[in-house]
């Protein structure tokens, strides 16, 4: 015997009219989210709620809807521990194969580039980060540490200085000279 559901046209009509609708609110909760955890950033009094807050953004930012991305990126990060920089550069590579909008993706692969020496491929993957996520304060510090590593060391300031805007308990901070 098979039970069959029959909803009135009415209805079926309702659902596929909506439908899109409930998916375009998806990235507005997102970006919501988003607004909240750095508002509560940038309201943190102590390093300890400001590393909560930015430990929360953090989530935010590997959380990816697809859990193959998911699990690539733990198997990434998990590599570069290892000291395994050639599988995890591969590994992050495969992620922005995959989602080219991803902007963790490319921060990822950045940091991996950055720790092998090839500044100039990090800085690039690090400028995609910035223009799909340009509140990314992790990529903002990464760029500054490049340009201080390279001699750019105003142009490296800078990049600190904003990084340190959004995020006001950045570990990279003390690397600020006072103005």
């Amino acid at each position: 015997m098979t039970l069959r559901l029959r909803l009135p046209a009415a209805a079926l009509v309702a659902l596929f009219a909506f439908w899109p609708l409930a998916l375009a609110a998806a990235p507005l909760d997102r970006e919501a989210l988003a607004d909240r955890l750095f508002e509560r950033l940038a309201a943190a009094t102590t390093e300890e709620e400001g590393r909560r807050a930015e430990d929360s953004i953090w989530e935010m930012w590997i959380d990816h809807p697809d859990a193959g991305i998911r699990d690539a990126i733990a198997l990434g990060m998990r590599q570069r521990e290892a000291y395994d920089w050639d599988a995890a550069l591969e590994t992050f590579s495969g992620v922005i194969e995959r989602e080219p909008d991803y902007a963790e993706g490319w921060n990822q692969r950045a940091f991996i580039r950055f720790l092998k020496g090839d500044y100039d491929a990090s800085l690039a993957d690090l400028e995609k980060t910035l223009e799909l996520e340009p509140r990314h304060f992790g990529a903002l510090a990464g760029v500054g540490l490049i340009y201080l590593s390279t001699n750019r060391f105003d142009e490296g300031q800078d990049i600190l200085r904003q990084a340190v805007a959004l995020h006001p308990f950045l570990k990279e901070r003390r690397m600020l000279v006072p103005q």
